[in-house]
């Protein structure tokens, strides 16, 4: 669904931020989506420390956009659990996320009540059913700081209607810049062609005349 969302804002800068007990940027801002989604595809659970570090997510996405020099600043914060790991409180990121003028979405995405999730047992990746517990209070606080919106999704179809909603949500018009590189090919066509018009020329006045 978040590719599908990529694939509908080819001009936009987007960036990858992951995040469990810590967080980390899977992907920098680029206009190359091609890169983007190759690195989106590479994502596992078990690559970062078990939890749900929702301050030091939003904290990272929010250094990673900060400075950029756009008009819209939008951060959408995917989760699927309650904070309960790293120094960042999710509130202190959306104070922060707001300071900068960046506008937050946050979704929490689950079904409601138990939903099977992936742990490592010396057999590999088992399925255990847990709780499913999203904090939706703070995420609506975030949300909210900054002129954002609070969704659920609880199932795909719910998630892309989010994604769609947010796409309308965020239009504006940008300047494109693309740069081209030309290589020119005729060189050694034109080069061939003046050698033998030279030798017809040669020919006719030289050794094909005497034989006239």
């Amino acid at each position: 669904m978040a590719i599908d969302f990529i694939d509908h804002r080819p001009n936009d800068l987007i960036g990858l931020v992951i995040f469990s007990g810590e967080s980390f940027t899977q992907c920098p801002l680029t206009s190359d989506h091609a890169v983007l989604k190759n690195l989106m595809s590479k994502i596992e659970s078990g690559m970062l420390t078990d939890g749900t570090a929702i301050g030091e997510g939003l904290a990272t996405a929010v250094n990673r956009l900060k400075d950029a020099k756009t008009k819209s600043k939008v951060i959408i914060l995917l989760t699927d659990g309650v904070n309960n790991a790293g120094a960042i409180a999710p509130l202190t990121a959306g104070e922060i996320a707001k300071t900068f003028g960046i506008r937050v979405y946050t979704i929490g995405v689950g079904t409601v009540g138990m939903a099977p999730y992936p742990f490592k047992t010396v057999f590999g990746i088992q399925y255990q059913n847990v709780p499913v517990q999203i904090d939706e209070e703070i995420c609506k606080q975030i949300s909210d700081a900054t002129d954002g919106k609070y969704f659920r999704a609880t199932n795909n179809k719910t998630l892309k209607e989010i994604y769609s909603e947010i796409d309308k949500l965020e239009k504006t018009k940008v300047e494109v810049t693309e740069f081209r590189r030309h290589s020119e090919e005729y060189f050694n066509y034109a080069l061939a062609a003046g050698i033998f018009f030279a030798l017809e020329l040669l020919l006719k006045y030289t050794w094909l005349r005497k034989l006239t």
